[in-house]
């Protein structure tokens, strides 16, 4: 483990500043920059939420004061130079001020950006609870929830039961598609149980440690 460091020890710029990147704790999805400066990073230490400085109107803000979209911070950590920070945050609402989850959700080709790699169990979850929330027609994940835990169950199990099939004895691409299949009914699963997967997440950093 690191020796902690102070404030006194990061590097800020000539106007006394340092960026920020805003990380999304759960989904590590970077949702913003900003810049602060010694005042509001202490503040951000001392009041668990995110305080930025703002260079166009000279003044420090604290982010969500207005919106209601605060951010709860869960970790600072700091660049190999010293010159950087990167906080993990609970975002709550978008970070957006257009109202995007993330500020960073266009493209330089003007094309708009769909999930990243790391962000497809969180997309996924997140189209889970919609559908059991709204059941449109024609939906198979609506089915599901509208049928009960039960055929839920019955699917995980035949879900679980196509995967060891497959990795005893087909190829990757068969056990990529069947362990997909098994994770899209897990979050089904989960969903049913009143479980959310920060919940798991939590539970194997836990074992992790």
């Amino acid at each position: 483990m690191a020796d902690p460091i102070a404030i006194s020890d990061l590097t800020f710029d000539a106007d006394g500043l340092i960026p920020a990147i805003i990380q999304e704790y759960a989904s590590g999805e970077v949702l913003m920059m900003a810049f602060m400066n010694r005042e509001s990073l202490q503040k951000t230490l001392d009041s668990g939420r995110t305080w930025f400085w703002s260079r166009s109107r000279r003044e420090l803000w604290n982010k969500g004061a207005t919106s209601g979209h605060y951010q709860e911070v869960r970790g600072i950590r700091y660049d190999c130079d010293l010159d950087c920070l990167l906080i993990l945050v609970d975002q709550e609402g978008p970070a957006c001020h257009t109202n995007e989850h993330s500020c960073f959700h266009r493209a330089l080709d003007g094309s708009r950006i769909g999930p990243a790699g790391f962000e497809a169990l969180t997309k996924l979850f997140e189209l889970v609870k919609q559908r059991r929330e709204q059941a449109p027609a024609g939906s198979y994940t609506g089915e599901l929830f509208d049928k009960g835990t039960d055929a839920i169950l019955a699917k995980v199990e035949e879900e679980s039961s196509e995967l060891i099939a497959a990795a005893g004895g087909g190829g990757p691409e068969e056990v990529r598609h069947e362990a997909a299949d098994l994770l899209y009914h897990l979050t089904v699963l989960l969903a049913d149980a009143g479980v959310e997967l920060e919940d798991v997440r939590e539970e194997l950093l836990k074992r992790w440690k």
